[in-house]
């Protein structure tokens, strides 16, 4: 299996995810400006959408999209630790906060990078996402997990997702068991690990 990847992006999580199931693969960093790779390979000749993460499974097969990758690397692993048998209703839920995750955070927090958007706009998203966040740290003030008491693919993508926050000017602080949870889940061997390949530790 190869990973196409870029620091600190959304691809971290599978990333993180591939160390978790301790399974040998390769990564390869990808200029997301420029659209190549660190090969010099045209990115958008592998992935046409142009963006990571992207999982090479096989001879001029990918995967994309970060909840279906962290899906199809526990499922091949037969790991049910990180995430629930498929058709339980526990793996039901696990795609509820995966979804919850890419629509309701990935999507408003990343929206905050863009340098086009106007300033009303950055504060609608921000206002949204202080809904989202309340809702959130009342959530981990009951358990500390996304799933309850077990890591999951979910607090992967939860924690890179919640990371960008810092790079967008949002504070967390007002979130104490949003804080807790990141150093929670940022201990981790693999979380380590996988910050460090990208250079972010």
């Amino acid at each position: 299996m190869k990973l196409y990847y870029a620091p600190g992006a959304c691809s971290l999580a599978p990333h993180i995810v591939l160390n978790e199931l301790g399974q040998p693969y390769d990564i390869v960093k990808v200029d997301l400006g420029a659209k190549k790779t660190e090969t010099g390979a045209d990115f958008n000749a592998i992935n046409s959408k142009g963006y990571v993460p992207t999982l090479e499974i096989g001879a001029n097969e990918v995967l994309t999209e970060v909840s279906t990758i962290l899906q199809y690397l526990v499922d091949k692993a037969k790991n049910t630790d990180l995430l629930p048998a498929f058709g339980s209703m526990d793996r039901y839920r696990a795609m509820e906060q995966l979804n919850f995750v890419a629509s309701e955070l990935h999507k408003g927090i990343g929206g905050l990078f863009n340098p086009a958007m106007p300033e009303d706009g950055k504060a609608a998203i921000k206002d949204r996402l202080t809904r989202r966040f309340t809702w959130l740290d009342a959530q981990l003030a009951k358990k500390p997990y996304l799933l309850g008491d077990t890591y999951s693919v979910a607090d992967a993508y939860a924690f890179v997702v919640l990371g960008w926050t810092k790079h967008v000017g949002i504070d967390l602080s007002p979130y104490a068991h949003i804080v807790a949870y990141m150093d929670r889940v940022g201990q981790r061997p693999a979380v380590q690990a996988a910050l460090k390949k990208e250079g972010l530790a």
